[in-house]
């Protein structure tokens, strides 16, 4: 198999992969998974679309995180993954869609408005 590639995002988050057949490990900005993600459940996001077709060993995944915060980018990640999983083989497309991780998640942050402390917060209102 050659080297596939996917693109996944999530909030400001970027997540590109590269996919080539291996043994299973994950390398994200030239550091191995549970050292760029400490946290098991970040770990745990990232792993679902494998876990759930059971290829948890057979793919070695180079990846390129850009932007965003932690979670987004482990939701990122998992988009990207599945995205990747469903070129190399299409019979793969319902079950990660049934599981969700098949798409893209719009919410943004809401730009701040001039005028408000926030994007939806107002300074108090004084009658007088």
């Amino acid at each position: 198999m050659d080297t596939i590639n996917a693109l996944g995002r999530r909030k400001s988050a970027i997540a590109r992969i590269y996919i080539s057949d291996g043994s299973g490990k994950i390398t994200i900005n030239k550091r191995d998974l549970e050292t760029y993600f400490p946290q098991k459940t970040l770990q745990y996001v990232v792993m679902q679309p494998l876990n759930l077709l059971e290829v948890a060993g057979q793919y070695d995944i180079k990846v390129n995180l850009d932007g965003g915060g932690l979670n987004g980018q482990a939701e990122a990640l998992r988009l990207a993954i599945s995205r990747a999983m469903v070129k190399i083989d299409a019979e793969n497309k319902p079950k990660l869609k049934k599981a969700g991780f098949m798409t893209r998640d719009p919410r943004e942050v809401e730009r701040k408005k001039p005028g408000q402390p926030k994007a939806r917060k107002r300074f108090q209102f004084s009658k007088r």
